[in-house]
Parts: structure tokens; sequence; C-alpha cells
């Protein structure tokens, strides 16, 4: 039976490429997608959610608009990465199909209740998952796992020096969420900043000969200017496909169970996952921190995917 998953999300060209995975892999079930504001407000997430289906020829997912601010704090967006849209490189047209009418929190809150097995999967701020829990505690019991993209150890942070954009966007919701005491898979920077579009793997997009090769590496070659400049780094990299991968090849990925917790008082380090990777305190762990990829193998998994879409 295919995994049922919820897609969580702030569409984000890589977030994009995580929508097209999932949709391409006939083991997992998108139930639907939650769109919450990050990347851009959550008008123009909404929209890119229903575009990307529709590009993969998806219309029957339906996407239902959450969240479009932090639970206490002021939205804070990164145009300067993924462009005015969020998804800017390739011209696509506006989505036709309806945005639900249904709130994400809504969607998730019932989804879980009333369906065995949930996987909760979110590419973005955690804004939607900690309303619905705060909205409804008992679905904590009743949900898979969460596996989410965002924090980082080694790496530390793409947003401040100590945090990682998604945890940053709304700590106090990553706090929330990772008290619940829900069974979690973090795939950080430290995995992400290893799934690189080098120039080989851009090609490859390309030398599909489809629509989403050439949409994907339009995205990717848009995407990749910001981290060229400010790493240094060979290509962009593929942070939130991580996470499907994951769902669809553990094998690829290596980590450790251990407690991870949100900073959400000190101005200066503002959402840090503080993650105790070595076990220097006492803390229960509460996730599973991945901590390295098989970038071939990763690479390898989407385009194969993306090919067949």
């Amino acid at each position: 039976m295919p995994q049922k998953i919820i897609i969580d999300t702030d569409p984000g060209q890589d977030d994009a490429v995580a929508i097209l995975l999932a949709l391409a892999s006939p083991e997992l079930e998108v139930l639907g997608i939650t769109a919450v504001a990050g990347n851009v407000p959550l008008e123009l997430t909404a929209r890119n959610a229903r575009m990307v289906c529709e590009l993969a020829g998806r219309t029957d997912v339906p996407v239902f608009a959450g969240c479009d601010r932090p639970l206490d704090r002021a939205l804070v967006t990164a145009e300067h990465v993924h462009g005015q849209t969020g998804l800017d490189g390739p011209t696509l047209p506006e989505p036709e199909m309806p945005l639900q009418d249904k709130h994400a929190v809504d969607f998730i809150v019932e989804t879980v209740r009333a369906t065995d097995g949930v996987t909760l999967c979110p590419l973005g701020p955690l804004t939607n998952i900690a309303t619905a829990l705060r909205r409804a505690p008992d679905i904590a019991e009743r949900i898979e796992r969460i596996v989410l993209m965002g924090g980082a150890y080694f790496e530390v942070g793409n947003i401040t020096p100590t945090a990682e954009f998604n945890i940053y966007v709304d700590p106090q919701a990553a706090d929330e969420v990772f008290r619940a005491g829900v069974p979690i898979t973090v795939l950080p920077l430290d995995v992400t900043h290893k799934a690189l579009v080098t120039q080989p793997r851009l090609d490859a997009f390309r030398a599909m000969g489809t629509p989403i090769g050439q949409t994907v590496a339009e995205w990717t070659g848009f995407f990749e200017r910001f981290d060229k400049e400010k790493y240094g780094s060979q290509g962009a990299p593929l942070h939130d496909p991580c996470v499907i991968a994951w769902l669809l090849r553990p094998d690829l990925f290596s980590g450790r169970e251990v407690n991870v917790e949100i900073e959400t008082a000190s101005e200066l380090c503002l959402g840090m996952t503080v993650a105790d990777w070595w076990g220097v305190t006492d803390r229960a762990p509460n996730a599973l921190f991945i901590g390295d990829v098989d970038a071939d193998g990763f690479f390898g998994l989407l385009t194969d995917r993306l090919a067949h879409l």
C-alpha cells in the first residue's frame, strides 16, 4: 500500500521539485498539499503549489491555503533567493485548478483523525503543523511521522549565522512541533548542501527532453546563482526533495537519534536547532537527525522518477 502523506510547503523552486518527486512516486499517496507563508507570502505559495500540480498533470491533488504569518512574529520571506514569485526562472501559466475552500489546518486535523498512518512532510516553516497540534492535541498520537526539511548542526545558519530559514521564520512553531512527542526525521542543511545540482546533473534534467525536465533545469539554474555567489558551491542545493527521497530510499541517508531543541529567546541565536549530536546532555532523543546522503544515489532516484512523470 502506498504511504499516505500530506506535503506542507512554501514553494520555492526546491519545494516544487520535491512535490514533483512525490507525485512521480507510486510508493507515495499525496492526500493533499497545504501551503504556508515562508519563501514568499501565502497568496504566492498557494498559487505555486497549484502550478506545480498542473505541470505534473495532477489536478486531482487538492491544495489548501494555510497560515499567512508565523505564530507570534512578523513574516520573513526569501525573495532574494527564490525571486519575486518564489518560482522565478521558467514562465508557467497561471493555475486553473481551484484552491480548496477549507483551511489547511482544518484539512490536516480532519485527515489525520480520519486516516491511519499519515506522514506529514513540512518543507517550509512549521506554522501550519504547530497550529494543527494546538487546535487538536489528540492528533499527535495518530501522526505516523513528521519528516521535515529544516535546521542545521555543523553547517549552522543560512539566514542568520546560527539559524536555517524554515526554523527561523517561525521558531515558536518549530519548538512546539519538536516538543509534541511525534516521531520526527530532520533533513538539515548538513545533508541538503551535499545534494548539489552540479553541471552534469543539470544537464541530465535537460536531457530528459520533457517539459518537466526543462522546467526543473530552469528552476535550478535560477536558484543556483544565489548559492554559487554565497557559498562558492558547484550548484544549487536541492533542500526539500531530500524529504521525499528519505521516504523513498532511507538507505541513501544516515543519521542519529538525538535531542533537538529550538532557541526561541535569544536575539543572537533565534531559530537555532540545538542538536545534541555528541550526546553531551541527558536530554532524551526526540528526532532522527540526518547527517549524510549518497548524493549520486539521490540524483539517480530524482532523475529517474522525474523522467517518467
